[in-house]
Parts: structure tokens; C-alpha cells; sequence
């Protein structure tokens, strides 16, 4: 499994959320809305300091990861985001490797 963040989904983080070098962002299964694999989840983003991350990806500084308890939730997919440049928001696809 792997994090995808495109060009556009990097300049989002650095834009919306003030991400910097040495920044961490999680990737995390939320309580409440849905998406392809479980009903009643959904993809949740935060500033966070991993704590037993089973999935990282540094790019332009800035650390993108997964923990291991959140596993469950990608469902063996490879999470890959952008951004919707209509609604200016992030984009999540699970891609099977």
C-alpha cells in the first residue's frame, strides 16, 4: 500500500492547512459519512506526530502517513489524492495495486 498526493493535492495542504517542511499529516478512518469500502466512514486528515505508522510517504518535506491501526479502512488500496479544482477540496481515490 502507498500514499499518492499529486502536485496540486501538495499545494493544497501548503495552502489550506499552513503545512511546512517538517509537517505530519495523517490519514485516518472518521466516524460518520461513507466511502467504497464502509458505510458509515470516511477519510479523515490532521497534524499529528505518528505514533506506529504502517504507511508513509515524505514528499517536499512534508510527511503523509497511515497507522497501522487504520489499515483496515484503505482495505489493501493504495490512497491517492487531489484536489477537485471546482470545489477547491481534496479527492481521495483507493486504487488496487
Amino acid at each position: 500500500m502507498k500514499i499518492v498526493i499529486s502536485n496540486a493535492a501538495l499545494n493544497w495542504f501548503k495552502e489550506e492547512m499552513d503545512a511546512e517542511p517538517s509537517s505530519s499529516i495523517k490519514f485516518f478512518a472518521r466516524y460518520g459519512g461513507s466511502n467504497p469500502f464502509h458505510e458509515g466512514y470516511s477519510i479523515g486528515v490532521t497534524f499529528d506526530d505518528p505514533i506506529e505508522e504502517a504507511v508513509i510517504n515524505d514528499v517536499d518535506g512534508i510527511h503523509f502517513f497511515i497507522e497501522n491501526d487504520d489499515l483496515w479502512f484503505f482495505n489493501d488500496h493504495d490512497l491517492h489524492v487531489d484536489v477537485n479544482t471546482e470545489l477547491e477540496e481534496l479527492t481521495y481515490d483507493y486504487v488496487k495495486p
